[in-house]
C-alpha cells in the first residue's frame, strides 16, 4: 500500500515549532525584596513570566511570615520562565547583576538577613557553568572594588510566594514605590552604574 502521509519538511518545521514549551527555560534568582526584582525582567519582551517565591532553604512550603522573619533557610526569591530562542540565560544574568548589590552578604540595600541574600539558584549544569563565568565577568570588570560574594548553588526546591506578593508592583502601586524609594536601591543602582555621576 502506497504511503501517501509525508509531511513536508517545512510542515514538519512548523509543528515543531508551535510547541513552544519546548523553549521555555526558567532562572532563579535571589536579589533582596522579590517585589522590587519583579520590573525589571517583566519588561523583557522573551520572558513569560516571573513569580516570586522562596528557595534556597531546607523547609517545605515556607510562608512570607517564616521567612520575611528569619526562621527559614529559604531566600526572596523570583522565578523568571523566558524564551531561549530569543533572550540567553546570559543575557538574564547581565540584567541581573544591574538590579542587585552583590559585594553585600545577607543583605540588600535597606533589608537585613540571610532572607535577603543575593543567590542565582541554577536548574543545571549548564547554567552553572554561565553563572559562574558571568560571575567572574563581573568580578574581573572591576565595576565593583570589593569580592562578589553572590552565591551559586543548585535549585532544589521552589516555592511560589503568596499571590498578593505576585506583581505587586503593578496591584499596590503606591506602596511599591515608596518602599522602593526608601530602600535606597535605585540610588545605589544609578551610583554604580552611571559611573557614580
Amino acid at each position: 500500500m502506497k504511503n501517501i502521509y509525508k509531511p513536508s519538511a517545512s510542515l514538519s518545521f512548523t509543528i515543531t515549532d508551535m510547541n513552544n514549551e519546548d523553549y521555555i527555560e526558567k532562572a532563579t534568582l535571589a536579589g533582596g525584596c522579590f517585589w522590587c526584582m519583579e520590573p525589571p525582567f517583566d519588561a523583557l519582551d522573551s520572558v513569560t513570566s516571573t513569580i516570586s517565591g522562596y528557595a534556597g532553604g531546607i523547609e517545605k512550603d515556607p510562608s512570607y511570615e517564616q521567612v520575611a522573619s528569619g526562621q527559614t533557610s529559604h531566600a526572596e526569591v523570583i522565578q523568571i520562565s523566558f524564551d531561549n530562542r530569543k533572550l540567553s540565560y546570559k543575557q538574564i544574568l547581565d540584567v541581573y547583576w544591574r538590579q542587585i548589590d552583590p559585594t553585600t552578604l545577607n543583605r540588600q540595600f535597606a533589608d537585613v538577613g540571610p532572607h535577603y541574600r543575593s543567590a542565582i539558584f541554577y536548574h543545571d549544569e549548564k547554567q552553572r557553568q554561565i553563572a559562574e563565568s558571568s560571575k567572574q565577568q563581573l568580578q574581573n570588570s572591576a565595576v565593583f572594588s570589593t569580592p562578589i560574594v553572590t552565591e551559586i548553588k543548585p535549585l532544589t526546591a521552589f516555592y511560589p510566594a503568596e499571590d498578593y506578593h505576585q506583581n505587586y508592583y503593578q496591584t499596590s502601586p503606591s506602596r511599591y514605590k515608596f518602599y522602593r524609594h526608601h530602600s535606597g536601591r535605585d540610588q545605589f543602582l544609578e551610583k554604580v552604574w552611571s559611573g557614580g555621576k
